[in-house]
């Protein structure tokens, strides 16, 4: 008999409350369909708003040249970079979609976040500003500034800058470009001059880069119209070279 009415009372609380009788799922989240929310997996690497991770080793793509940045898409998709990520999500990407993407992040004018300080002797950061500001002639190598800006904050169309990154990932691009880990199209400039570097004027200009403040104008700016260094095959014309 309490089992019956234990029965009963059970189902007249379910016939009071068709909706929970029916068990009905949830509506739908729906996310609105805009590049910004698309473009979301992005920032799970590159930080909000891609200006690059809190541990600073992969890069900042906020406010980088549209024209660097959509080279570097090209690249991840069609394996002349490697990483297993960027290639995934790019595969099936179109060239006008890549586009879509680098003036995205190209338009964000975000603050720099400051780089943590890495000390290094006093010996090695001045090889380093000389091999960033005059170049090396002995070895026929241009100043990173020849192609990169006199401020070093890049050049348009497509050459980035290279202020407010990490020592460790500018050692690690150099040494991609060295591998041929990172390739761009021929004649591949910065294959060129990042081969001619021994290990130890890699760390220098590395750790000199790293060590300097991103200016208040930190925006990639527009050369006038000189010879590039070497020819490179990625950008023609002034700040031909293109590395991060």
């Amino acid at each position: 008999m309490t089992r019956f009415l234990i029965a009963l009372a059970a189902a007249g609380a379910l016939h009071a409350n068709p909706a929970r009788a029916a068990d009905a799922p949830p509506p739908p989240h729906t996310a609105p369909d805009t590049l910004a929310q698309r473009l979301q997996p992005c920032m799970a690497c590159h930080g909000a708003q891609g200006k690059a991770s809190r541990e600073g080793y992969l890069p900042r793509i906020a406010g980088k040249p549209a024209g660097y940045l959509y080279q570097q898409l090209l690249h991840f998709r069609d394996g002349r970079r490697q990483n297993a990520t960027m290639t995934r999500l790019l595969a099936q990407q179109t060239d006008a979609y890549l586009q879509e993407m680098a003036g995205y992040f190209a338009a964000l004018d975000l603050p720099h976040a400051a780089v943590p300080a890495q000390p290094a002797p006093a010996d090695l950061l001045a090889r380093g500003q000389a091999l960033a500001t005059q170049g090396d002639a002995a070895r026929k190598l241009p100043a990173c500034s020849a192609c990169h800006g006199t401020a070093l904050t890049g050049v348009l169309p497509a050459t980035p800058g290279l202020l407010g990154l990490p020592r460790d990932y500018l050692i690690a691009q150099l040494g991609a470009w060295q591998t041929q880990q990172r390739r761009a199209l021929a004649p591949d400039c910065m294959a060129q001059i990042a081969q001619a570097l021994p290990p130890a004027d890699v760390g220098a200009v590395a750790a000199w880069l790293a060590a300097q403040p991103v200016p208040a104008q930190q925006h990639a700016t527009i050369s006038a119209p000189v010879a590039a260094p070497l020819p490179c095959g990625t950008v023609a014309g002034p700040g031909g070279a293109a590395t991060r």
